[in-house]
């Protein structure tokens, strides 16, 4: 059994901390992630018709007019 000097034992304890923070890190994204992408889906399921239903989109076209009226007619 080796005893470990105070300076190499701070060492490692900061080395642990530091790969247990990395860890609960990596936990946390992965978490956001999921959620993430699970509210994407349901809003994308939602957003979407349902089969068989009829879908109708009505629009109103407007024909842009010449500067001046009569412009092309010629005397």
């Amino acid at each position: 059994m080796s005893a470990l000097t105070p300076v190499e034992r701070n060492e490692r304890r900061r080395l642990r901390r530091r790969q247990e923070t990395i860890r609960w890190s990596i936990r946390v994204l992965l978490v956001v992630l999921v959620f993430s992408l699970g509210v994407a889906l349901g809003q994308a399921i939602q957003d979407n018709p349902r089969p068989g239903r009829t879908v109708t989109s009505e629009r109103t076209l407007h024909i842009p007019t010449g500067g001046q009226q009569g412009s092309t007619i010629t005397p």
